[in-house]
């Protein structure tokens, strides 16, 4: 994972959304790493943050640094396979929004592109039919506001930067994105995107769990 020197994650409380014996799902703000970068100044992440105060916590996936959103740890390893399981057989059911720049059109749509990491442009992936991963994106216009769009993502695959991509590859970059949005970053001060809803199976009764936190844009 590569991240500047000038880390600087935000402060504040955990924000709880959901602990039992088996998981606990927390908001995590933009700006702040999921789990440990390379360096004693990259060592502040959720998953240490969490650690202090719930000794026994395990990560089961990741959000990006600059990506906010609910995320879903275990309190114990029959947890963490469980949901672990989920991810993998794309049986958790993520929904993200976020602001675009400019008007996308049609309201609804799905994109098919093939995403594979650009080695010389390291963190940065792009898409490649020939040798990239399926990866698959479909999406639902909520609303235009000031000639951008406000929009609803639902990831069928879960590559990484894969909404970031697939939303510049149409041509409407998610505002802020430091890495995609060609230069129009600089007018906002976070990524807008945010993990708005996630569905998972309980570990334990295997009930359905909605886990939600709205967007603060």
């Amino acid at each position: 994972m590569t991240v500047s020197s000038d880390y600087s994650p935000p402060d504040g409380p955990l924000d709880i959304l959901h602990d039992d014996a088996q998981i606990i799902a927390v908001n995590k703000p933009a700006g702040l790493l999921s789990v440990p970068g390379r360096g004693a100044h990259l060592a502040d992440c959720l998953l240490s943050r969490l650690q202090a105060v719930f000794p026994d916590v395990l990560l089961v996936h990741r959000l990006d640094r600059d990506t906010s959103g609910v995320m879903v740890f275990a309190l114990t390893p029959h947890a963490q396979r469980h949901l672990g399981q989920q991810f993998e057989k794309r049986q958790a059911r993520k929904i993200y929004v976020a602001r675009l720049a400019g008007e996308l059109t049609p309201k609804t749509g799905t994109v098919d592109l093939p995403l594979i990491v650009d080695w010389p442009n390291r963190p940065r992936q792009k898409v490649c039919h020939d040798t990239g991963k399926p990866s698959v994106t479909d999406w639902r216009v909520l609303r235009y506001q000031d000639g951008t769009t406000r929009i609803r993502l639902g990831p069928k695959t879960g590559r990484t930067h894969q909404l970031r991509v697939h939303m510049a590859a149409l041509g409407h970059p998610i505002l802020g994105d430091p890495l995609y949005a060609q230069g129009i970053d600089a007018e906002h001060d976070r990524m807008m995107l945010h993990s708005e809803e996630l569905r998972i199976k309980h570990p334990d009764s295997g009930a359905s769990v909605k886990l939600r936190f709205a967007a603060d844009f």
